[in-house]
């Protein structure tokens, strides 16, 4: 079974967790090319195709390495632009930086962005109002919820597979990201990110496979090149934060291989083409 490989292209200081401003961005060195090359070359030689959900912000200042992305055949996705969480922005506010973006990915490439990923997986219960918004601007396919309990995202008890919303706007196609049931029914996250990273491998591909086998449903994984670039500087404070960033960054390049190998993959618009067609 295909399942889901998808990057949120930003750069080491776009995490929520640093909280670097972004009149500081242009200010500091860019290392956004070095996690997104050897992505790039881990999928190719893989003979892998992925979703590239790229930050506006990203492609106005680095077009060049979004036209790399689409050059190699990948989909290309839209991050937003200012990577600021959808449930802290207004609709006018989250709509104008959607169609920021949208432009900027437009410039940088020669693609109109049609998915769509929230920064922080920031769009929840409050918020439903967003996927309303992109299905307005034409976007078929999200992929911002995340199943689960978060301190900072999640809606609990979503349902944890893709399928086919209504909004007022008209249907946008949703792709959460990959959970397992748990003995005793809670949901626990294997899609990638932190949980690649910080629990040893065999706990994600074995989540993989229990959706694929058990539920015959594909799973959608993501990451970050930020977490496969162990020598960014460090610029969050606090344990926690630190170890949400940086806790298994060297271990991160050999699990992403890994994964490569063991699974197939696809771009979400070619596992769910029937979103496409809404557009």
């Amino acid at each position: 079974m295909q399942n889901i490989f998808s990057v949120d292209v930003e750069d080491y200081f776009h995490p929520t967790e640093v909280a670097c401003q972004m009149d500081d961005w242009s200010s500091l060195p860019s290392r956004v090319d070095i996690g997104t090359t050897f992505l790039l070359d881990a999928l190719g030689e893989a003979g892998q195709r992925a979703t590239f959900f790229i930050l506006g912000w990203v492609a106005e200042h680095h077009p060049e390495l979004v036209r790399r992305i689409a050059e190699a055949g990948h989909e290309i996705g839209c991050h937003s632009y200012a990577h600021r969480l959808v449930y802290e922005l207004t609709a006018e506010e989250f709509r104008e930086d959607t169609l920021r973006a949208v432009r900027s990915i437009e410039d940088a490439c020669g693609v109109t962005p049609r998915l769509y990923r929230a920064p922080s997986y920031s769009i929840v219960q409050k918020n439903f109002w967003a996927l309303e918004v992109l299905a307005s601007l034409g976007f078929t396919h999200d992929s911002s919820i995340y199943p689960i309990v978060h301190d900072r995202y999640g809606v609990p008890g979503f349902p944890r597979h893709a399928h086919l919303m209504q909004t007022p706007s008209g249907p946008i196609f949703e792709v959460p990201i990959a959970t397992v049931v748990l003995p005793g029914g809670q949901v626990a996250p294997v899609g990638g990110g932190g949980y690649l990273r910080l629990i040893p491998y065999r706990y994600t591909a074995a989540g993989i496979r229990r959706i694929n086998d058990m539920e015959q449903q594909p799973a959608c994984i993501y990451t970050h090149p930020w977490e496969v670039d162990p020598d960014q500087p460090r610029m969050t404070h606090g344990l926690i934060s630190s170890l949400r960033t940086y806790g298994g960054l060297k271990g991160m390049q050999g699990k992403i291989n890994r994964l490569l190998k063991q699974f197939d993959f696809a771009p979400i618009g070619e596992l769910h083409p029937r979103a496409a067609k809404l557009g």
